[in-house]
This record gives structure tokens, C-alpha cells and sequence, in this order.
């Protein structure tokens, strides 16, 4: 059985943190899935397909590496592409409760596919997207928290 690996999240934008987690969990998984989930209560500054396009420009020498769009359950999607586990980064115990519960709710409607966890690279830990985003709405410097392919496609 391979490990596909599920890596979900909305990625708005991709930042060091989201690559830090993929990178340290390739040696662990067979396949990473980036999920780029559509979620009605967030209203995201970049769409779904840019989104794909900087993992795909970031991973573009990885093969085990593949971003996709989804929307509904994380768990649904997970049985869809045949992913076994769910990959989530935590940077903060806060993190680690909310992350626990949804967890706990995935074992409990699918106790084939498992919730792994990742801390942060203390260098990443105050990397939020929020953030990001609310430097990126005021014209502020976000180059030390994005990937150099989203700081490129961002200067265009």
C-alpha cells in the first residue's frame, strides 16, 4: 500500500511555513496531495488556480508532489485520490486543540486514514497567511514569509 498523504488547507498565499511542512514530510510519505480547500466562509485574496499554480511552480522538479482543488469534506477527498493519511502543521498548542478535534472527527468517520502532525520550524512559527495577506493589502514587504515563486508571480 503506498503512503498518499493529503496536505490540506486554503494556502492563501503558499508561505515558507506550508513548504517547511511539505518538505520535512516527503521522507515520510510516498505521494503528497496538497488539497487547496474551498471554503464558503473565507473569502480568499488569490483564487484556487494561482494557488495550484505556485505548488506546481515550487514543486515542479518533486513528482511526489501534486496540488489539486477541492471542496467539501477533507475526508471525502481523502478517499477520493486514495490518500491514507492527512498531513496538518502545527505552530502553537492552540493549533494542536483545534487540529485534535477535527482529527478526532475524521477517525471517527473514516478510522482508515490518520491525522499526522508537524511543528513548525521555529523560523516559521509567526507565519500566518492572515498575516501575510494583511501585509500584502498594505503594500508591505511579505518577501520574508512567501516562497520565492509566489514573491515572483506577486511582482508581475
Amino acid at each position: 500500500m503506498s503512503r498518499i498523504c493529503l496536505f490540506p488547507g486554503t494556502f492563501d498565499p503558499v508561505t515558507l511555513g506550508h513548504t517547511d511542512i511539505i518538505n520535512r514530510a516527503l521522507p515520510l510519505f510516498d505521494k503528497i496531495i496538497v488539497g487547496i480547500g474551498i471554503n464558503a466562509a473565507k473569502t480568499p485574496m488569490f483564487t484556487p488556480e494561482q494557488r495550484v499554480e505556485w505548488f506546481n511552480e515550487i514543486y515542479k522538479n518533486e513528482p511526489r508532489v501534486e496540488s489539486n482543488v477541492y471542496e467539501g469534506l477533507t475526508i471525502d477527498f481523502c478517499r477520493e485520490t486514495g490518500a491514507n493519511y492527512i498531513l496538518r502543521g502545527i505552530r502553537f498548542v492552540s493549533d494542536f486543540e483545534y487540529e485534535k478535534a477535527i482529527a478526532d472527527a475524521n477517525r471517527t468517520m473514516d478510522r482508515s486514514i490518520e491525522t499526522i502532525f508537524l511543528t513548525c520550524e521555529p523560523q516559521y512559527t509567526s507565519i500566518a497567511s492572515t498575516i501575510v495577506r494583511d501585509i500584502l493589502k498594505h503594500h508591505g514587504n511579505a518577501s520574508h514569509f512567501l516562497p520565492d515563486a509566489v514573491i515572483r508571480s506577486l511582482k508581475k
